[in-house]
């Protein structure tokens, strides 16, 4: 098949702000993790699937099986729904307070 480009279980897009290397980021319907940092404008590689140790709401609880979605104007990963984008699942439990949670990004939007 000649039309095939790429897997595309990593992407090339415009940062819309500065991203730590292994920051969440939100691109038009896409969220992923960043490969490397990026200043706001530059390209970057974005993982759509995967799992990954990521920033989170400090103050919640994460059960394994909690559906995450990403808080766009914290820049965090989160259980709450309201205004936010459905990105994967909880894999391991996180505690309140914790910064950090296990999100497996099901490649989706």
């Amino acid at each position: 098949m000649k039309n095939f480009v790429q897997p595309g279980q990593v992407i090339t897009l415009v940062a819309p702000y500065d991203v730590a290397s292994g920051g969440g980021l939100k691109v038009g319907i896409f969220v992923g993790i960043a490969t490397y940092a990026a200043k706001a404008g530059e390209k970057v590689e974005v993982k759509l699937d995967g799992v990954f140790d990521a920033d989170k709401t400090s103050a919640q609880a994460w059960t394994a099986g909690d559906a995450v979605y990403w808080d766009n104007t914290a820049k965090v990963f989160t259980t709450v729904a309201s205004a936010n984008t459905k990105v994967g699942g909880a894999v391991l439990d996180a505690a309140n307070p914790s910064t950090v949670g296990r999100v497996r990004l099901n490649g989706a939007f």
